[in-house]
């Protein structure tokens, strides 16, 4: 168990969350949104499954209450949990101009229940294999030590660069579109396609944003059909071939639908909560030097290299929270939990909770729990594209120690504007200074 929060404070561990009173926050709040731990220390110290009547979910805080809920997916539905999440209050308009306009309305085969979910996370797996990772490494090093190059070349005429817009998200698409053989592709177009795939899941859009973010997924969907059909007349070895030319293990093809949501699920999913953890490793290097200095120390060492990146992974997590919905009534937390209640699973929080982690914003390679943390999931729906998000994110690491020296925030960290979501934790916009190491 952890200790009492007076012991922290007198052991020099931070402790957030005093003087919030739930009744009045939520958090749809952007000044919440944007730095939350201490609502969420709040929420695990007062009222763990706590309602939102703001956002109309009940929010799952603690640690041990996120693994229970993760390792129960027939109780606590993915499926149900995510469609109801999904264009929340304007679904049915949403979905008509997806059909009529976008090829069709096609739900995330990936996000289904078991025993469905089990029939395609099996092939998905097979594509994310660790030795198959492992191969990727020299060319993803190619990729990211480029885009390093190119910032160290602004930074070396006085210019501040955008650790995000110029670094974090650039490089992760090109890795996920060389991946699935989009050889051609517009990287503007795909950021504000991965942008309006999940503002769907964000809870924060209204009725004109969804409109746009409707022509977007439109667009996105129409590209992929094209490419889908290009692949049906003429394979290649890539992941797109592989996902149109699949065969599952009951020796049944993915039908079209399937495929479509999975090509761009691949897509938006391999770029986005990647590049939003490869800018939390940016901003983390910019404002903790003394972790810089952890980084810089390690790199040269492969164990400690991963430990940085698990640490990282669970004190800076890119994806915030994940719906789910109950199917039975259930106790949870201490909360009687109604059928249909709609939940969001913190895995940020989780990662924050004092009982399993000491001083947990304290960033310590030396943790023995180091790789509990519930970044990634946890459970059959733990995330397939984790041994790829890994590796980037280490190769990014230890890239960008290797060639900056000194890495600073350009503006003051209380005016980084962070993306309106309860999905991720994503900064938008990170101006740096940086200098080529000597």
């Amino acid at each position: 168990m952890g200790s009492s929060d007076a012991e922290k404070q007198a052991s020099g561990c931070p402790v957030a969350g005093h003087g919030i009173s739930l009744d009045t926050v939520s958090l749809a709040d952007p000044k919440i949104l944007a730095r939350p731990n201490a609502f969420y220390q709040a929420m695990r110290s007062q009222d763990p499954v706590h309602y939102d009547p703001q956002l109309k979910m009940y929010l799952v805080s603690r640690y041990d209450d996120i693994v229970t809920v993760l390792r129960d997916p027939l109780t606590y539905s993915d499926k149900h949990g995510y469609a109801a999440q999904y264009a929340s209050g304007y679904f049915e308009e949403f979905k008509q101009i997806l059909e009529r306009d976008g090829g069709g309305f096609f739900t995330d085969a990936i996000k289904d229940d078991p025993p469905a979910h089990t029939r395609v996370r099996r092939l998905l797996d097979k594509a994310f294999t660790a030795h198959r990772v492992a191969t990727l490494e020299p060319a993803i090093t190619r990729v990211i030590v480029g885009f390093i190059e190119k910032l160290a070349d602004k930074a070396a005429k006085g210019e501040v660069v955008d650790g995000v817009k110029e670094f974090a998200i650039p490089l992760t698409i090109s890795i996920i579109c060389e991946q699935m053989g989009i050889g051609q592709f517009n990287a503007d177009k795909i950021q504000r396609w991965s942008g309006a795939v999940t503002a769907q899941i964000g809870r924060m859009q209204n009725r004109e944003q969804m409109l746009e973010n409707a022509a977007q997924i439109c667009e996105l969907q129409n590209f992929i059909i094209a490419k889908m059909k290009e692949r049906e007349a003429q394979p290649s070895e890539d992941m797109l071939s592989d996902l149109v030319h699949a065969t599952l293990e009951d020796g049944s093809k993915l039908s079209f639908a399937e495929a479509v949501s999975l090509v761009r699920a691949m897509i938006i999913a391999g770029n986005d909560t990647t590049a939003t953890a490869i800018g939390n490793l940016l901003y983390t290097l910019a404002t903790q030097p003394e972790v810089a200095q952890t980084l810089r120390d390690s790199v040269d060492d492969d164990r400690l290299l991963n430990r940085f990146v698990e640490e990282l992974l669970r004190i800076a997590p890119p994806v915030r929270g994940l719906a789910k919905m109950t199917t039975r009534e259930v106790e949870l937390g201490g909360q009687k939990l109604p059928k249909d209640a709609h939940l969001l699973v913190l895995y940020a929080s989780g990662n924050d909770d004092e009982q399993h982690f000491e001083c947990p914003r304290n960033f310590d390679l030396n943790r023995g729990n180091l790789g509990r943390h519930v970044a990634f999931g946890v459970g059959v729906h733990r995330c397939v594209g984790a041994s790829l998000a890994r590796m980037e994110i280490k190769v990014a690491a230890r890239e960008f120690v290797r060639r900056i020296g000194e890495i600073k925030l350009a503006i003051p960290v209380e005016e980084l504007p962070y993306l309106q979501s309860v999905a991720t934790h994503t900064i938008e916009r990170l101006p740096l200074i940086l200098s080529r190491r000597a």
